[in-house]
């Protein structure tokens, strides 16, 4: 039992699907999952296990930002053994080809968060997914016949910030296809531990154009994309 999940051993699959907002992983495991009971409500952060055909697979909510998220990876990973994650989350679109509801696979995560400077002495980290299921994820987006984006995202520490259109146009010239605040150090920790883990995000908003989704929208209108997840994850 660990200090912020508190599941009992066996309760948690090896397979585990990980949304910032704890509604949304109620949400996909009410209506995509078989069998499903709910391991965790501490902090009201809730986690839930069931089954895909056939297949065990756990859906945990994180909370937002890269701290909140770092806490309960750790923990899936030393006290539960998880050896897949992948991220169902929300991202804001900054390149133009993207638009409200587009599905994102990040390839990889730059960041203007500090811990990989701290943890690499000042050296630099390039946060990257497992090739497997980035290929899996390519392949099954084909088959589904859903329309996805592979490239880089921007993991950042602030949601709000000053000048905020401005501090975009350094990553838009190099091609980032989108922000959110959590991949980078998925990335990383998934990294050291060998866990094969994957980052599937779905647009919310665009942060140039202003278009935005609505909370309620956020909460339970991503279905395709943890579809899309569960089929490569199983």
């Amino acid at each position: 039992m660990s200090l912020h999940i508190g599941a009992q051993k066996g309760q948690i699959a090896d397979i585990v699907l990980l949304s910032g907002d704890p509604l949304r992983a109620k949400y996909i495991a009410d209506n995509l999952l078989q069998g499903v009971y709910c391991y965790t409500h501490i902090r009201n952060m809730l986690g839930f296990t069931g089954t895909f055909n056939g297949t065990p697979v756990s859906i945990q909510g994180t909370g937002m930002g890269q701290a909140s998220l770092a806490i309960y990876v750790h923990e899936l990973i030393q006290d539960y053994g998880a050896k897949t994650m992948i991220r169902v989350g929300t991202c804001g679109a900054i390149h133009p080809d993207l638009k409200l509801g587009d599905i994102v696979i990040a390839q990889g995560a730059c960041t203007d968060a500090s811990f990989n400077k701290i943890h690499f002495q000042g050296m630099d980290f390039a946060p990257i997914p497992s090739f497997r299921l980035l290929q899996q994820a390519a392949e099954v987006g084909r088959a589904l016949q859903t329309p996805i984006h592979i490239g880089n995202v921007f993991s950042t520490d602030l949601f709000y910030a000053e000048n905020d259109l401005q501090r975009w146009k350094i990553w838009t010239d190099h091609g980032i296809l989108c922000a959110d605040m959590e991949t980078a150090m998925l990335y990383t920790m998934a990294s050291k531990a060998k866990a094969a883990t994957l980052s599937i995000l779905t647009v919310s908003d665009h942060i140039i154009r202003g278009d935005v989704c609505s909370a309620k929208e956020r909460e339970n209108s991503f279905l395709e994309m943890a579809e899309l997840a569960l089929s490569i994850a199983t």
